[in-house]
């Protein structure tokens, strides 16, 4: 859920924009360095990333070049001099940044993009940039959100572990998640209500759903950007990925397949049509999906009485098959469950577009997608709202 949350960041190197080589200048000032020093910045143009440097002289410096599009762009500030390959080594030993990394993200664009502070660049501040002027003010409205989570996830780190084993503790914290996400998904609608014509609008609304997104969320938000904006690359790389969730939106027809069950049989979903099913994605490996599997479980012997059944699909590994048949056992799984075993190339994955587990469609007796995503209390309620209390 922490993955599914807050994951905006994530987003906003994954879309391209113009294709046109459009010309940048960074020019920054930090007062209180005096001695020589280097400075990097490191993108990607197209495909490519690129690394400049420039000296640093009474903190002055800056750089020039050229961008396809936007992009993400960090920038370092080696004090020492060690040259960029010494300076990774000894400021990202593990592959993240050290607390003696002195870098600064933030994002190019076409013009001229001012960088001002005193000592450190990681605390400067960037101005003159429509975008990061933008990126500045959503993530301000955001970090409320984020703040809350932490202490959310503080509180369950504080909770004993047969406490956090407890469905019940986990459908509570499942439910201020989603109380969270529910905060976050309003700001950035607002955000993108407010600035339809900002590249950051595009780069948010690819994070408006997470993993998961709701095509019938998504399009409307689509739909308010601006003619530039849904004609940029970016733009018609979404406009590509709403029209593929249509597939698997509510009210469509489920998609069939066939997979084998643990006996080798293959087993249809269509062979279910008659009844209320779950398709279940889910893996041996994942630990929020065994976490949700108590209660599936329950749901499954509240409501198999009801013409209700679950099939899952795992997304577990060739050589993984033996610690997915113990799964199944050592987590009462007694449902249908099928899997290709192979990984996150499975056919049926695939076909749902499943980016991320546990994952689940509630399918009507006719075929249709009636539900999806739905966890913890979540999953009895809609279960008790079609198929009635028990």
């Amino acid at each position: 859920m922490k993955k599914f949350l807050f994951a905006l960041a994530a987003f906003f190197p994954a879309l391209t924009m113009a294709q046109n080589a459009q010309p940048f200048t960074v020019k920054s000032k930090l007062t209180n360095i005096t001695r020589p020093a280097t400075a990097y910045l490191v993108y990607y143009l197209g495909a490519n990333s690129q690394t400049d440097s420039a000296t640093i002289v009474n903190g002055e410096f800056k750089f020039e070049g050229v961008i396809m599009d936007p992009v993400t762009a960090s920038l370092f500030i080696d004090h020492k001099n060690l040259g960029f390959a010494k300076y990774v080594e000894q400021n990202f030993p593990d592959g993240g940044p050290s607390k003696t990394a002195d870098g600064l993200n933030f994002f190019l664009e076409k013009g001229t993009i001012n960088i001002s502070g005193k000592d450190s660049i990681a605390t400067a501040d960037v101005v003159g940039s429509p975008i990061n002027d933008d990126n500045k003010s959503l993530k301000a409205q955001l970090k409320v959100i984020i703040d809350k989570a932490k202490v959310i996830t503080e509180e369950g780190k504080k909770a004993s572990a047969e406490q956090q084993r407890s469905p019940a503790f986990q459908n509570a914290m499942q439910a201020r998640y989603k109380v969270l996400q529910d905060e976050q998904k309003s700001v950035i609608k607002n955000f993108i209500t407010a600035h339809p014509s900002s590249y950051i609008s595009l780069l948010a609304l690819s994070s408006v759903a997470g993993p998961n997104p709701d095509v019938a969320e998504v399009e409307p938000l689509y739909n308010l950007l601006s003619a530039d904006l849904k004609n940029s690359e970016g733009g018609k790389q979404l406009k590509m990925s709403i029209d593929a969730l249509k597939i698997t939106a509510i009210g469509a027809l489920a998609p069939d397949f066939s997979q084998n069950d643990a006996n080798g049989n293959p087993v249809r979903l269509s062979s279910f049509r008659g009844k209320y099913v779950l398709l279940d994605f889910w893996a041996s490996w994942c630990g929020p999906c065994r976490q949700e599997n108590p209660n599936v479980v329950k749901m499954y012997n509240k409501y198999k009485g009801k013409n209700f059944t679950v099939l899952g699909v795992s997304l577990d590994k060739a050589d993984g098959k033996s610690a997915w048949l113990a799964a199944i056992k050592n987590d009462g799984l007694t449902w249908t469950q099928v899997s290709d075993l192979k990984f996150w190339n499975n056919l049926a994955a695939s076909l749902y577009g499943v980016q991320s587990i546990p994952q689940n469609f509630l399918i009507s007796p006719e075929g249709k997608i009636v539900a999806k995503n739905l966890r913890g209390d979540d999953l009895d309620k809609k279960l008790e709202q079609i198929l009635g209390k028990i």
